[in-house]
């Protein structure tokens, strides 16, 4: 019998430890994670930075402790460690729970606040490899010139209890969150001189006493009264002056010596908008345009080690044609002499750094079911993969110190944990206070041939004791996207919960998914509902194929993307038992005009294209019981797209009183992934239920706490 794991119970699983995010010290000596763990109350997490060596000696060491937790690291050139928190600052309003930036002296002692933003800090821009500037986002209200001006407003607001959102641009909201009022702005932030006393530094500006009166309408109640910036911190910078929305997804590098930024924002367009590079002078806040064409993505800057150069990925926008490539290139560090690098390198780059000789550039991109790191040579000489192992690379950093790289790397059956990659490719393990849990069952490769002759592959997780005598039921688990791969860890869609219960569960990769070239995205392209869909029932074939996988008791489920599939599946063939469709797309001319991004919709699809593969016109060929699960808060996939799915379910195979086999998991609070803990655990207590009354004929049963 097998030993139990913490994927045998769901209290057990949502209460791992989880390593999030990873940065290196100037010196390369010390790591720095960001690791999650469950609140007491098992409602939320909390987050917490830790040091471990990184050359995987020694053992880890908490640095930040505090009721509101730590995020965003960053090290400043001197080795101080700089993160976001909303921790209380014994200077600041008792009542003020903005996170602000914070800075962990390398010397030893408190950590101190270094910001006072009624807004608060949005996270850590850049920072420099030499000085002491760093750039930081931060959200002043549209109306106001300086953040004394937006403290005001934001107060004047807080005492009228008014939330109102005026806009004049597309969109209103993103992914899970409303925009405005306020928009993203770039700060810079002067460091150098900050000493253990703080009384000594001077505000380097007055407070605008009339564009203070102006954002307040010139009757600002007591309440709103304006206070200067503290004279005690270093003021922020704005470089980025009425910005708009110009700067919702901005993506900075600074030069090693913090003179210039250069950031990839959007020039706004009608309802969308192309991304463009520019160059900031962070003294002056003087910016010039360098690469800015119509139809054109430029994104993903790095800056070289030497300040002489910068690397980026330019896009020409898809269209129902067909998918365009990602293209890797490198110019001056003022524009000239752009040159496209790995022309030839059919893979889409997740990530970009300088190698520490500057003469290529550190890449990270889907391949064949994994994420390797990649060298891009500058000679034109093939890109070549540092990592050959079943692992995808996040969070890469240079060290120019001790050569090679560290990184957190993650599997299906391995959380993410850090690890230093040596110039030969060895990969060492660093200490972490996330061991990796027990995982159980085993995991292989799956392949077949699709009807045109592109192979199509997956990964097949085995529970214990799946054999040709006790063959496992099969769980056809579709990923989202659509542009996207099965080939790395995910705390919210966890395969080994199912694994655990007896499941074997089927990651397939089908026509769009990255990793495979851009053929095999363009197999897919414009017709949804075509190879994608034959894609999957082939390699389903194959894994039934096998002899300790139960060919009778099989069942689908897929979010997002993959829950549009679902419902496509579900429309196209009775072979699964029970279906599984979370936040899907259902009727996409709907869809198309009331996702947060309709344009980019709007523009890869044909409008005959979005009639001929929208779900919703086979409605009434549905023989499979559908679990439909929605969140209220979902932007991406609004609500709408689950209610409509629900309500023509009930037309269509509803019984005289109104029952159907169908069921509507409904979160009223939740987004598109359902991420708090004990949401997370209905969701699986729910899915399971429903997956175990059908697939193994189960008495239906509901979660306690659904009533």
């Amino acid at each position: 019998m097998a030993s139990p794991t913490p994927f045998d119970s769901l209290t057990d699983y949502i209460a791992l430890p989880r390593v999030e995010a990873l940065a290196l010290s100037p010196d390369g000596q010390t790591a720095v994670l960001t690791v999650a763990v469950l609140k007491k109350d098992a409602t939320g997490y909390e987050r917490s930075l830790w040091a471990v060596p990184a050359d995987g000696t020694g053992a880890p060491r908490r640095l930040t402790r505090s009721a509101k937790g730590e995020a965003g690291a960053a090290f400043t050139a001197d080795g101080d460690i700089l993160f976001v928190s909303a921790r209380p600052d014994a200077e600041s309003d008792a009542d003020d729970e903005s996170g602000q930036l914070w800075l962990l002296p390398a010397g030893g002692g408190e950590a101190r606040a270094v910001t006072r933003l009624a807004g608060g800090v949005d996270g850590i821009a850049a920072t420099a490899a030499a000085g002491g500037r760093l750039v930081l986002a931060a959200s002043l209200l549209p109306s106001c010139d300086t953040i004394e001006a937006d403290a005001a407003l934001r107060a004047k607001r807080k005492e009228k209890k008014v939330s109102a959102i005026l806009h004049d641009t597309y969109p209103v909201r993103y992914w899970d969150h409303d925009l405005g009022p306020a928009a993203p702005h770039l700060f810079a932030l002067d460091l150098d001189g900050l000493q253990d006393s703080l009384a000594a530094i001077v505000a380097e500006e007055p407070v605008d006493a009339a564009a203070v009166a102006d954002a307040s309408s010139g009757d600002a109640s007591p309440g709103a009264d304006p206070k200067p910036y503290p004279s005690t911190l270093p003021r922020p910078r704005d470089l980025t002056p009425r910005p708009g929305r110009t700067l919702d997804h901005a993506e900075a590098a600074l030069t090693p010596d913090a003179s210039v930024l250069i950031v990839s924002l959007e020039r706004r367009e009608q309802r969308a908008g192309r991304r463009v590079l520019v160059s900031i002078d962070t003294r002056t806040g003087e910016r010039t345009d360098l690469f800015d064409e119509v139809d054109v993505d430029f994104e993903m800057p790095a800056v070289s080690h030497d300040g002489t150069r910068i690397a980026y990925l330019r896009t020409i926008k898809s269209t129902p044609a067909g998918p365009t490539d990602c293209e890797v290139w490198v110019a001056g560090i003022d524009g000239s002499s752009p040159q496209r690098i790995a022309e030839h390198w059919d893979r889409w780059a997740s990530s970009l750094a300088f190698d520490a000789d500057d003469d290529a550039v550190i890449a990270t991109a889907d391949d064949d079911g994994r994420g390797p790191v990649f060298r891009l040579p500058l000679d034109g000489a093939a890109p070549e993969p540092l990592t050959h192992d079943d692992f995808t690379y996040t969070h890469v950093v240079v060290d120019r110190s001790g050569g090679g790289l560290v990184a957190l790397r993650s599997s299906w059956v391995v959380p993410p944990h850090p690890v230093r990659i040596a110039r030969d490719g060895t990969v060492t393990p660093l200490v972490t206070p996330a061991a990796a849990p027990a995982a159980p069952g085993t995991i292989t490769e799956v392949e077949t041939t699709a009807e045109d002759g592109a192979r199509v592959r997956g990964w097949l997780l085995l529970p214990e004791g799946a054999s040709a005598t006790a063959p496992a039921p099969l769980l056809l688990w579709i990923h989202g996207g659509p542009l996207n791969s099965w080939n790395a860890w995910s705390w919210r869609w966890a395969p080994l919960l199912a694994v655990a219960r007896g499941y074997a569960v089927l990651l397939p990769d089908p026509a769009l998914s990255t990793g495979y070239g851009l053929e095999f995205i363009a197999r897919g392209w414009n017709s949804w509902g075509a190879k994608p869909y034959t894609d999957l029932l082939a390699i389903t074939d194959a894994a039934e194929a096998r002899d300790d996988i139960d060919a009778e008791r099989t069942a689908a489920m897929g979010g997002s993307f993959g829950g549009y599939m679902a419902n496509w599946v579900a429309g196209h063939t009775g072979r699964f038992r029970a279906i599984v469709t979370h936040a899907s797309l259902w009727a996409l001319d709907q869809f198309a005009g009331t996702t947060d991004s309709s344009e980019y919709w709007q523009r890869i699809f044909t409008p005959e294209a979005m009639i001929e593969h929208s779900p919703h016109r086979f409605v009434g060929d549905i023989r499979t019981p559908l679990l439909v699960v929605h969140g209220d808060k979902d932007y991406r996939v609004p609500i709408g797209e689950g209610l409509r799915l629900w309500s023509e379910l009930a037309e269509h195979h509803a019984d005289a009183e109104g029952r159907m086999a169908h069921r509507f998991l409904y979160f009223p609070d939740e987004d598109h992934w359902v991420l708090k803990p004990q949401h997370a655990i209905v969701w699986y207590e729910t899915v399971f239920a429903f997956l175990a009354e059908h697939v193994r004929g189960a008495e239906a049963t509901r979660p306690e706490l659904l009533g």
